[in-house]
């Protein structure tokens, strides 16, 4: 038998490859349709608990020593600022580890994450993010000691961030 015998009756057609490249281009553009049809992935208050709870583990989480500062009515979600601050005498005994800030409808619920230590001098970060929609902001600061504590602020967004593209 020759190479010839044993092509299939595909090969043998003059525009096969192409129609191969068709078939494939197709069936992938499909399939991008779909994960686009989905949408953003958003946070909800569910992922922002098990968000908070990779951080703290089965510590318990206590009202107070943190204070979060958001404007309460957020006139754009595109540029928000947002400052915490730990009271916390910042010395190698007694300090601020770690401060971690959690939101509810955001496409992740993790804001930020910050490590502190001793020589910062006193624990309080200023920054700006992004909101997607009216919700709670959670900020928890990990200390020395071990111990976790928190504030949260309830925020109303008139004009959402973070939904580039969700919108035609």
């Amino acid at each position: 038998m020759s190479d010839k015998d044993h092509m299939n009756d595909e090969e043998q057609l003059p525009n096969a490859p192409r129609r191969r490249f068709l078939i494939h281009a197709v069936a992938g553009g499909i399939g991008l349709a779909a994960i686009a049809a989905t949408g953003p992935a958003r946070a909800t208050p569910a992922t922002m608990r098990a968000a908070m709870k990779n951080v703290v583990g089965e510590a318990s989480l206590r009202k107070g020593k943190v204070t979060l500062d958001l404007p309460p009515l957020i006139e754009n979600g595109n540029t928000v600022p947002l400052t915490v601050s730990v009271d916390s005498p910042m010395t190698a005994a007694d300090h601020v580890k770690a401060i971690h800030v959690f939101n509810e409808k955001n496409p992740q619920p993790n804001v930020v994450s910050i490590r502190l230590g001793p020589r910062a001098g006193k624990a309080s970060v200023a920054t700006r993010i992004r909101l997607a929609d009216s919700q709670k902001i959670i900020a928890v600061a990990e200390m020395s000691d071990g111990s976790f504590w928190s504030d949260e602020v309830e925020v109303v967004v008139t004009l959402a961030a973070c939904l580039e593209g969700s919108v035609p």
